[in-house]
């Protein structure tokens, strides 16, 4: 309980009954609780109240919890969990694309909201690893772990805090190949050891970010059926004079 008393959630849902119900649960767990009914008014509780974390709903009235996502998305990087029906894919996805932390799918129980909740807070407000090292990948590629930042041909990249995690873990095991299962307990926790739709998707933001060609990528390579694998920094280099 020690661990979630007195975090701040904001509640975000048009269901009273389901607002009551996750009230209920997360004040027993010590949490205080704040409410919003639409899209509209979870925009503008964040801006004042400055939740430790939020549950939002995706179907609201005035305005939908796509949008207040990338609304909230625009000020703050406050974790975020999208309340999703359970059949829903594309939603979830959409969610995650928009910057959401995780999701949770309707209907769900009280264990499973505060599992969720416990492992997207632990995630975020986890100090990150700091190496002291730079590692010149190539010439295109330089990665200062101890400043938290990456070069492409000498141009700062923005990472998000989850894709930086996803690149230390494979950096820091370059050449060798990280199952889907490693990556994801060790990235995001052991309770998403099987949740592949999460890694596939950062693993293209980073491909996205990183490579020249990231349909074709020279740095983050898949083992088909195993995992993922860090190019070797000396393979990088001679694919680069190559």
């Amino acid at each position: 309980m020690s661990e979630l008393k007195d975090k701040l959630v904001l509640v975000v849902d048009d269901e009273p009954r389901m607002v009551s119900f996750m009230r209920m649960n997360l004040e027993l767990e010590g949490m205080r609780v704040a409410t919003a009914s639409n899209g509209r008014e979870a925009v503008d509780q964040v801006r004042e109240t400055m939740p430790d974390i939020i549950l939002l709903d995706i179907m609201m009235p005035v305005l939908d919890g796509f949008e207040a996502l990338r609304r909230i998305r625009q000020f703050t990087q406050v974790p975020v969990i999208v309340l999703t029906a359970k059949d829903e894919e594309e939603d979830r996805i959409r969610g995650l694309e928009l910057g959401a932390d995780d999701y949770v799918g309707k209907p769900f129980s009280h264990r499973e909201l505060v599992s969720r909740i416990r492992a997207v807070l632990r995630r975020h407000y986890a100090a990150p690893p700091v190496p002291q090292t730079l590692v010149q990948v190539d010439e295109r590629l330089s990665i200062d772990f101890a400043r938290r930042e990456v070069l492409v041909e000498g141009e700062r990249v923005n990472l998000r805090p989850t894709e930086y995690r996803l690149l230390y873990h494979l950096v820091q095991h370059a050449g060798y190949v990280q199952t889907h299962e490693m990556l994801l307990s060790k990235v995001w926790g052991p309770e998403y050891r099987d949740e592949n739709h999460y890694l596939r998707l950062y693993i293209t933001y980073l491909r996205q970010k990183l490579e020249k060609d990231p349909a074709n990528p020279r740095y983050i390579l898949t083992e088909r059926g195993v995992g993922y694998r860090f190019v070797a920094f000396d393979e990088a280099s001679e694919k680069a004079t190559g």
